[in-house]
């Protein structure tokens, strides 16, 4: 009788529930993408892909627009996107393969795998371990000018860094580095004895069938099907940039993939560690990634925390983290050089978002991010994200346009330079970031940063210059010298750095 009783109220519930599962899920999947076409025209996004996966089940993905303004060749679901620091996550897994091979612990002395390690202070470098290296918690302040003003070895690269300094205790505050998941990366190497994305792609992306997904930026040309990367300029309007190929620190944020692969990521990521019934990490392992590692000040997470309003923030490994609607999230962006992407996770309802982009910081991943939960998590249409998300940026964009203004409004006009242009030529040096060679041409000031970074600059006001655009991140750099007592240069002041001047 009693079963007889629950059949008959089941079947009454399927009968008359006013909205069946397979209706709600057509309406959100419509809900989902009509914002996101209101968000690429008010982004100006060339190109863009969005997964959403529930229960291990793909419940929406699908391509936007672009590769390229020029040819207009469609984005397909193999069309290949920079994961930019959302490759970080996937570090800290293939050493959660080593840590499940036994072969290494997270509590392990960094200087145990890798002996070569050496920061500026000698307690943190003896007592860093491996999950220091990916919670940003270190103690020393970021060097990202390392791989933006030079192109050298990992080696080389990691070595130099020894010259950044510190500016909190061990573990006692926040600073976001890429370098040390680049020395993540080498430890990787060093433990399993291949290349850290050698053994990425034979620990996770085989076993996943992430088959077009490259571990290297450099190899993405040889496939033929790769977005554009571009960016909004706020005086010059959409515009080309150069791709960034910066490997060295590649462990940081240099995968690329592309639709098809990153649904099963996806797949894997919503169902503890397992894909297709083969179980990639040990539940313990694949949990622990997940678990809050270190705390996160409010000054450096993420503008969207003035409408999600979060209680708590903290980091993973890998992964940023705060509530949300009484829900953990577990989310990472991803930016380089007109290029995005954000991966987001809720574990306790299996279900996880991923964007792919070729707009620099195009913020409309974050509305996509949370426009999914609220649809496919919490069923609720009511609140669109994109304007939410549009409104907040928009102000930031402002604000960079009158600081814009205001640098031009600053500039003292009819002024000379301390010295005759000639004087201000030569070879300038930093430990940690190289040499900077400058050479006049045409009355103009050449600067050739280490080979690789190269800036054509004209006098702004006494001994200042502003470079042009003309450069592989298409920026306006301004910049000054120094005297000293004698009335000789000393110094090039250049992106927050000395470089001291070593040949007349």
């Amino acid at each position: 009788m009693l079963r007889t009783l629950t059949t008959i109220i089941i079947s009454l519930i399927l009968i008359y529930s006013p909205t069946p599962l397979h209706s709600q899920d057509k309406a959100n999947t419509k809900a989902l993408d009509k914002m996101i076409l209101e968000g690429i025209k008010d982004w100006y996004i060339p190109g863009l892909t969005a997964v959403v996966v529930k229960d291990q089940k793909v419940v929406f993905k699908k391509t936007y627009g672009v590769k390229n303004l020029e040819n207009k060749v469609p984005i397909d679901d193999y069309t290949l996107f920079n994961m930019g620091s959302t490759t970080k996550a996937i570090v800290c897994m293939a050493l959660g393969v080593l840590v499940d091979q036994d072969k290494l612990a997270w509590t392990d002395k960094v200087r145990k795998h890798l002996p070569s390690f050496q920061l500026s202070d000698s307690y943190i470098t003896e007592e860093a371990r491996i999950q220091d290296l990916l919670t940003h918690n270190l103690g020393i302040a970021e060097a990202d000018l390392l791989w933006t003003l030079d192109s050298v070895s990992t080696k080389n690269t990691i070595s130099r860094f020894k010259y950044a300094q510190k500016i909190y205790p061990l573990r006692g505050g926040y600073e976001y580095n890429n370098l040390m998941y680049a020395v993540a990366g080498e430890v990787i190497g060093s433990v399993s004895g291949i290349h850290w994305t050698e053994f990425v792609k034979q620990y996770l992306l085989d076993p996943l069938e992430m088959n077009h997904t490259k571990t290297k930026a450099s190899e993405i040309f040889d496939t033929g099907n790769y977005v554009t990367p571009y960016l909004n300029d706020i005086e010059d309007g959409i515009v080309e940039v150069n791709y960034n190929l910066s490997d060295q620190i590649g462990a940081a944020g240099m995968i690329w993939s592309c639709a098809n692969d990153i649904q099963n990521y996806l797949q894997f990521l919503t169902n503890n560690g397992v894909f297709n019934g083969k179980r990639i990490l040990k539940e313990e392992t694949f949990n622990y990634l997940f678990k809050p590692h270190a705390l996160i000040p409010n000054a450096g997470f993420y503008p969207t925390q003035k409408l999600t309003n979060p209680k708590w923030i903290s980091y993973g490994l890998g992964w940023f983290q705060h509530d949300y609607r009484g829900e953990k999230i577990d989310f990472h962006t991803g930016s380089i050089e007109g290029l995005i992407a954000i991966a987001g996770i809720i574990h306790d309802k299996n279900t996880a978002v991923y964007v792919f982009g070729n707009m620099d910081h195009a913020e409309l991943r974050h509305a996509i991010l949370y426009q999914a939960f609220d649809l496919f998590v919490f069923n609720d249409r009511t609140l669109n994200w994109h304007h939410e998300i549009f409104s907040l940026y928009e102000k930031y964009r402002d604000e960079a346009i009158q600081a814009n203004k205001k640098r031009k409004e600053a500039r003292i006009l009819n002024t000379k330079t301390t010295l005759e242009l000639e004087n201000y030529a030569g070879e300038y040096k930093n430990e940690m970031l190289g040499t900077i060679q400058i050479n006049i041409v045409d009355n103009k000031l050449k600067l050739n940063c280490n080979n690789f970074l190269k800036l054509t600059a004209s006098h702004w006001h006494y001994d200042s210059f502003l470079s042009e655009e003309n450069n592989r991140f298409k920026m306006k750099l301004l910049f000054n010298f120094h005297l000293n007592q004698k009335g000789r240069i000393e110094e090039l002041h250049f992106m927050g750095n000395k470089f001291r001047k070593v040949t007349p």
